[in-house]
Parts: structure tokens; sequence; C-alpha cells
């Protein structure tokens, strides 16, 4: 069996984390094969842990106490998270949203424990907390099938002060006054014609058996969850994708790129869009600079880049730079996601579009050109690339890095002609379709099916950045998603 880690977030009730941690450990899989499973169970106290959980406490500070916990315990390499908190999992969801190991889920391993004992339409009881009962955690979970009673009015109060008074539970007290409180409760529940009782506290489970004994058909939430969580074989949720960006490279080109991304994204409201994390990181050396003249290498930059994007818990890379791609095949062996290759992308998009019978133009730089990451991919592809001749290139490089080019801020003038004078060009010597492979170039001219020419016929433009944006649009539909439990390079298509 693959080895499973659960972290163990203890802090919210110290005696019912450690009644847990004990479930667990004990549980017959567990014993079983005790070198499959491996537990980290982190006891760092809730500030306001004995505070009463009653209708008017706030959840922020709890939301985020849990929220470290569990980055924590992801950092230290956990494949699910326990979280002992009936109050925690009210919001439950709101955290995995912005988690991508899974926190398994208490009221789910509730639901299929009770569907197996409980007959259908069964009254069931509740002893809760007054904000758990008031949120409708319960009714949530099991109203479709079940009627879902609590304590009254009275009694509720008794449940209360049995959980966090001075002789409540959380103060260590399991017998004399906190369990006659809870007695008195499961008197009342079973007076409503229960057939089970349900906790809504954690801390039931530790007085649990007292109270079986006296022959109130309580279920040990603790033992449910610990063997649900031993035996979980669902791979747990959708990761949320998010998507890192190497930006500054240039500056300009990134925030063409972000707004192609959004553009690219079918929704109907901010929360349909993308998650992205950006390091706009103009000090990166140029590449072109590299490739020619062997000045500052930017592999280090372009690599230390991508690392601080993965940490920051991005599902894939895009680097919208078509000159970068010439080091993407040293940093990708050195990361744990992948870097979509742009170009790769361009020409498979190409290819499907327009097939590989006629040779397509490349605009680029001339340091994307000399290394030949371009040409590399074309021919794998089946495709014939054709550049510039020499005066021609020089007109594309004025047109990037010239005085009043669009490296400088301009995107119209001398560069917008000398950019129009290279594609007419290539489209004269033949190219009926060519890639703008500069990303700075389609501020100068856009993507189009048909650029007039002097001539009065048409070419096509091809945009990598729109390419690599709508692609990685596409990385993040569901039904691309990886799970939670398996690595974005299982998932993500390895253009890389």
């Amino acid at each position: 069996m693959k080895q499973h880690t659960f972290g163990v977030i203890g802090g919210l009730g110290s005696l019912a984390g450690a009644d847990l941690f004990f479930k667990l450990v004990r549980s017959e899989p567990v014993l079983a094969e005790q070198d499959a499973f491996h537990f980290l169970f982190e006891q760092h106290p809730f500030r306001d842990v004995r505070a009463p959980l009653n209708v008017t406490c706030s959840m922020t500070a709890r939301k985020l106490y849990v929220f470290q916990m569990c980055q924590s315990l992801a950092q230290r390499g956990v494949n699910s998270i326990l979280l002992p908190c009936f109050a925690s999992h009210t919001f439950r969801e709101e955290l995995q949203s912005e988690l991508t190991v899974p926190i398994v889920d208490m009221m789910a391993a509730l639901r299929r424990h009770v569907d197996r004992i409980a007959t259908k339409g069964a009254v069931l009881g509740v002893v809760a907390s007054d904000f758990v009962r008031r949120s409708g955690l319960f009714e949530r979970y099991f109203a479709d099938r079940y009627d879902i009673v609590y304590p009254g009015g009275l009694d509720q109060a008794f449940v209360m002060n049995a959980i966090y008074g001075e002789d409540g539970v959380k103060a260590g007290k399991l017998e004399g006054h906190a369990v006659e409180h809870l007695a008195h409760a499961c008197e009342s529940l079973q007076r409503q014609g229960v057939e089970w009782i349900l906790p809504g506290v954690t801390e039931l489970s530790l007085v649990c058996q007292v109270l079986q004994r006296r022959g109130y058909p309580v279920l040990d939430g603790n033992a449910i969850y610990a063997e649900h969580a031993v035996s979980f074989t669902a791979s747990g949720p959708r990761r949320v994708f998010k998507l890192g960006i190497v930006g500054g490279v240039g500056p300009a080109a990134t925030v063409d790129f972000m707004d192609k991304v959004v553009r690219s994204t079918p929704a109907s409201r901010d929360q349909d869009h993308i998650k992205m994390v950006v390091e706009q990181n103009p000090q990166i050396p140029d590449r072109t600079a590299h490739l020619l003249h062997q000045e500052a290498d930017p592999t280090v930059s372009l690599y230390a880049t991508c690392k601080r994007l993965e940490s920051e818990g991005a599902s894939a890379i895009a680097i919208p730079c078509n000159t970068a791609h010439a080091f993407v095949q040293d940093i990708q062996p050195y990361l744990a996601i992948p870097i979509v290759n742009m170009l790769t992308e361009t020409i498979a998009f190409i290819r499907s579009q327009y097939g590989t019978v006629r040779p397509v133009g490349l605009l680029a730089t001339s340091g994307t050109i000399a290394s030949g990451v371009y040409h590399e991919a074309a021919q794998a592809a089946g495709i014939t690339l054709m550049a510039p001749t020499e005066p021609f290139q020089e007109r594309v490089m004025s047109a990037i890095y010239g005085e009043h080019g669009v490296k400088a801020g301009y995107v119209d003038g001398a560069c917008r002609e000398s950019l129009r004078e290279a594609i007419e060009h290539l489209a004269l010597a033949g190219a009926k379709v060519i890639i703008l492979g500069c990303t700075e170039l389609p501020l100068i001219y856009e993507e189009t099916t048909a650029f007039a020419l002097a001539n009065g016929k048409s070419v096509v433009l091809v945009d990598p950045t729109a390419v690599l944006a709508r692609h990685c649009v596409g990385l993040a539909l569901p039904e691309n998603l990886p799970l939670a439990s398996e690595t974005p390079s299982e998932c993500v298509s390895a253009s890389a």
C-alpha cells in the first residue's frame, strides 16, 4: 500500500484532538499496515479555544488559525488533513478552495456511517453548540433523508454548560455535572423519538461510552472520523488551477498576456476567472543579449522566478517571452510543475488550423532565431519555418529594440512601418501564415486571419501570446484539473 501521511489539527480542543489521534493509531487498518500510515499531530492551541461557541461568536480568528495550520501541514508534506471541529466544518469549503491538500470531510464521514445503520426517514438527534446548531450544518448533510431535532431550550443550555463550563468536558471533567447535563440532553432527544444521537461537538466522544452505558444511542464521532479517514479511498477534490506567470520579460508583454487570459476566459462573474500569481521581474537578464553576445546568463534568474511561483502554489507556469523558451529545457527538470511551452503550443495550433503544406514565416528576435527553438518545434511537427533575410531581420530588431521600438513604449510610427516591411517580405517569399514570435510584436499588430498586404492579398498573423493564453485557460477547465492527491505535472499537458 502506498504510504499516506495525515495531518491532525489538535489545537481546537486538546482533549478531543488527542482522542481522535488515539483512535486513528488504534484503528484496524493502521494496526494491520503501520508502515503505510504516518501521522503529524499539530497541537498548537487556538487562542480562543475555551470560548463558548454561542450564536453570536465570530469565526474569523478560527478561520485564519485553521488555514495557517493547514498551510503548515501541507508544507510538511501531508496527503490529507483531519479537522476535528464541527464549527470549523461550517467553513471547510472556504478553506479547501485555497488549499491543495484535501481536508477530510468529518460530516461526510458521519453521513456515510449513519446511512449504514439508520432507517430512512429516521429522526436523528444532534448534540451541538449553539453556533453549529444555528449554522444549519447538519440540515445541509442530513435533511434530504432524515429528520433532525435538537434538545429543548433548557436542555440546550445544559449542553453548552457541559462542554464549556468550569466543570465541562473541555476543562477535563469527564464525569459529574458535565455527564449529567449531557444525559439530560440525551433524555430530551429520546422523548422526541430519535433513533440515533449524533455528535455536533467533538468533545462528546470523550464521554460517549459513559452515555452509551446509560442506554443512550450516542455515536462516537471521533471513532467514525478516524475509520473514514484511514479507509478514505477517494482522491480528494479537484485542485483549483493557479497560473504562475514569469513577468517582466518584457513588462508590457506580461500585461498583454494577462489581458488575453482574462479575455479568453468564459466567465460571467469575477469568480469564474483564473487565479494568477505573477512575479514581475524586469531584472532578469536580456535573453537575446546572452544568446547573441554571451552577456549575462538569465538561466538562474528564470529558474529562481519559477521556483518562487512553484512555492506560491502555481499549477503551471507561463513565460510570455518567446526567447526565454531557449532556456526552458534546462530549467524544467528542476521544477515539480510544468512550464507550458508557448512555442510548441503555437506550432501545434498552426498545424491544426492551417496544416503543413506551405512554409510558415517567423518574426522573432535574432536570439530566438539563433537558438533554433522555434525551428526544432516546427520540424518535429513537419512544418517548415522561414525567417527574414538579414536586412529585414534588422527591421524586426529595430521594431523591438530600436530607439522608437516597442520595448521603448512605441507601437506606432517607425516600429510599425519596420514590422510591416518584414511581414510583406515574408509574404512575397511564400509565407501564408506568419508567427509574431516576440511577445512585443502583437502590441504593434494584433493576431488576424486577414492581414492586408500591399498587393491586395492577405496573410494570417498568429500571436503566440494569445495561443498561450487560450491554452492556459483550457488547462483550468474542471475536466483537465488534477485531483488534490495528484501532482500538477501528472495531469497538465507536458508540452514543456
